[in-house]
């Protein structure tokens, strides 16, 4: 047998290297919450865009924060709360978006939802999905007299060990402010005080801060109140026929009468995506009409895309949309970083919140 030469087997080497590269898809990494897209929808867009889209999930925004701060990378779309994305922005995590590479965005939003946007330009981003922070919760645990309608029912001690907090400084700090008639954007010392002497009260009862926990545990009654997402909910107590998931008609969901948190999460481009255009794609994807229907029926939560809106089923739109009266109690969570001293402020009432042993 003929040997072959070291050059000659360098370069069949490098040929199959070629050729295994040339099949090598392209891949977009989207960092999101969780169960929070179509799993069908992101099949849809790997085949007409011959890519594979990798999903990291976070619990919260100070997790995906804290971890793009200590220099992860490689993600391409992320969707933070609203009132992170003028701080990404400054601290060069994002980019400044080419709207004329996402058509679909100014052509299909939905101008009803302004009122919610921070940035309606959408000079940095895009609204993804809207929630609303409440309680779910198992019917028919709740005590006699306790009412889910009240941040105040937190402090019952007949619900010791069965309530959990979610793991997030804005949400948690906003309700002791909203549960003593203050704004959820407070920046007074005072009442910042006031709101943590509260959430403690409340600390006497919880299992746990957590920003997951309840939507299994609810339904099991391992927890009674679970501070929690809507879309979440309406997930649990509508269940999922194609899964196989029962409807549970004995698990609520709650907005507190003293106000509630109103949070769009939007999708930004990191500024160092490895496949920018293909982001651009992706968002333009998730605003046509009948891809943003098929979002909404899945993750059960209101995009502001007009034509996926106006596309849904009439009772099921009216079980992920609020009506006028109860829309007019939520607060938007509002960025508070460019104020001087509020970051420290918050970061303070926080840790005292976290150090405190519950009584």
């Amino acid at each position: 047998m003929k040997r072959l030469d070291t050059k000659t087997v360098a370069a069949i080497v490098l040929a199959a290297f070629a050729l295994a590269g040339c099949d090598k898809k392209p891949e977009l990494h989207f960092y999101t919450w969780s169960d929070y897209i179509d799993p069908v929808l992101v099949e849809t867009f790997e085949a007409e865009n011959g890519c594979r889209v990798v999903i990291d999930t976070f619990d919260s925004n100070e997790t995906m924060y804290a971890k793009l701060k200590a220099g992860g990378s490689g993600y391409d779309i992320i969707t933070p709360s609203s009132y992170l994305v003028d701080l990404m922005a400054r601290e060069g995590l994002i980019i400044e978006l080419d709207h004329s590479q996402i058509p679909n965005v100014k052509a299909n939003f939905d101008p009803a939802y302004t009122p919610q946007i921070l940035d309606p330009s959408f000079k940095y981003n895009v609204p993804y999905a809207v929630t609303y922070t409440g309680f779910c919760y198992a019917k028919d645990k709740i005590p006699e007299g306790v009412d889910v309608n009240s941040w105040k029912c937190l402090a019952d001690p007949r619900l010791k060990g069965k309530v959990t907090l979610l793991d997030d400084i804005r949400e948690v700090i906003g309700a002791g402010l909203m549960s003593l008639g203050y704004s959820l954007n407070s920046v007074n010392p005072a009442e910042l005080d006031a709101a943590v002497d509260e959430v403690l009260k409340w600390k006497a009862n919880i299992r746990k801060f957590d920003a997951e926990s309840y939507k299994t545990e609810v339904p099991t009654f391992a927890t009674w109140i679970g501070h929690g997402y809507s879309t979440d909910a309406i997930q649990v107590i509508l269940g999922d026929e194609e899964a196989g998931v029962a409807a549970r008609e004995d698990i609520g969901f709650a907005l507190p009468g003293e106000g509630y948190s109103i949070a769009f999460d939007e999708m930004v481009v990191a500024a160092n995506a490895p496949q920018k255009e293909l982001a651009y794609k992706f968002i333009n994807f998730l605003y046509d009409g009948e891809n943003a229907k098929a979002n909404m029926e899945y993750i059960y939560g209101p995009m502001p895309v007009k034509p996926g809106l106006d596309a849904l089923e009439a009772d099921f739109r009216a079980k992920i949309t609020l009506p006028p009266e109860l829309l007019s109690k939520g607060q938007v969570i509002k960025s508070i970083d460019s104020i001087p001293g509020a970051l420290e402020l918050y970061n303070r009432a926080w840790d005292r919140i976290k150090a405190t042993d519950a009584k």
